[in-house]
């Protein structure tokens, strides 16, 4: 099933968020091996040059190394993994916070409504 991209952003950014989110979420395990860019790019229905462009860009980060003759693998690294997992998380809970500002809530407002969800008290 190709991965859900849109014309809005580059593509080869969204394909770097996607791998991202699969190395932080446990799909790919520190140090395991990456899918081969044509088997990737064509999971996500993609051109193997935009897959290998996003690639690229994960090695450059530290994110995935290659092995000459064996592949692309995850980093071993698991503090860089919480890391990115935490900054990513924190632009999450920002963005959230700013459409919720512009439905007009304030942040403790946003706060008590979503501690009234979390307890089961659903408006």
């Amino acid at each position: 099933m190709p991965w859900n991209l849109n014309s809005s952003r580059p593509i080869f950014i969204q394909l770097i968020e996607i791998i991202q989110i699969d190395i932080i979420s446990g799909k790919y395990a520190p140090g395991g091996k990456l899918p081969s860019v044509r088997d990737l790019a064509a999971e996500a229905a993609v051109n193997p040059n935009t897959m290998q462009k996003a690639l690229s860009e994960l090695e450059r980060s530290g994110l995935v190394f290659s092995q000459r003759t064996s592949g692309r693998f995850i980093t071993e690294d698991t503090k860089m993994i919480e890391e990115l997992k935490s900054r990513l998380a924190k632009e999450k809970i920002e963005e959230f916070l700013e459409n919720m500002q512009q439905l007009g809530y304030q942040k403790e407002e946003t706060v008590a409504l979503m501690t009234d969800i979390l307890k089961g008290e659903h408006v």
